[in-house]
């Protein structure tokens, strides 16, 4: 070998494209077809990035992550700028400790930027779960940062994304909706290739999302039809 490519090789300065590592410290999703994709599950900090329609599910791809993170230790769950009033029945139901989960309602992108890095650096967030449209580069390189030095994870949920950039993300995430739970593509993944869309299954955790129960209750009750559609 070039004694140049040597010596950046030993220094983990040069990434080889036959070369995929499994994300350290990886939090498992709850999802078994989700953690097989991602070799694991999620990164225990850093950035990840959703591009969903709203209502689709993608929050409840999240939670068993996010309880799971909350069952470990003792710190706070954040909620910012949601789009919709969270339930905080389901979560209860689901097993969160409602006390120890916070929804800020901000009044600017600037602002909820702020509150983030400001949530993830203190050390007392577990998770931040951020409803955010475009974002710069350096503002996920500080959000970066800020979730090192605070050990916390912070997942970004936007729309389609306006502008097409290419970020520094730990992980990035397309989902599209499917009868019975989520289509999903791995478009970015630390240290490893992209993958194509599979599908994740939620009607074990959510059985109201098994079609075959729809399909038999509208047997059963016919003159409820009407009202179900």
């Amino acid at each position: 070998m070039n004694p140049i490519l040597e010596h950046l090789k030993n220094k983990n300065l040069l990434w080889q494209a036959n070369h995929t590592s499994q994300i350290a410290y990886a939090n498992s999703t709850g999802f078994s077809e989700l953690d097989q994709q991602l070799q694991g599950g999620f990164p225990q900090n850093g950035v990840i990035d959703i591009e969903s329609p709203i209502g689709i599910g993608e929050l409840r791809l999240l939670l068993p992550d996010l309880l799971a993170r909350q069952q470990s230790g003792d710190r706070l769950l954040v909620f910012i700028a949601p789009p919709m009033l969270l339930n905080s029945e389901m979560l209860a139901e689901f097993g969160f400790e409602l006390h120890r989960v916070l929804i800020l309602k901000t009044i600017s992108s600037a602002q909820s930027l702020w509150c983030a890095e400001q949530c993830l650096a203190s050390g007392c967030c577990y998770s931040v779960v951020l409803w955010q449209h475009d974002i710069a580069i350096n503002q996920v390189k500080r959000l970066h940062l800020a979730a090192d030095k605070g050990d916390a994870l912070i997942t970004m949920l936007r729309q389609q994304k306006t502008v097409q950039t290419a970020l520094p993300v730990s992980l990035a995430l397309r989902l599209r909706a499917q009868p019975q739970g989520l289509h999903v593509e791995v478009t970015k993944r630390k240290g490893a290739w992209p993958s194509s869309a599979f599908t994740v299954d939620m009607s074990n955790k959510w059985p109201e999302l098994n079609c075959q129960s729809i399909a038999e209750n509208v047997v059963q009750f016919p003159n409820r039809h009407s009202q179900i559609a």
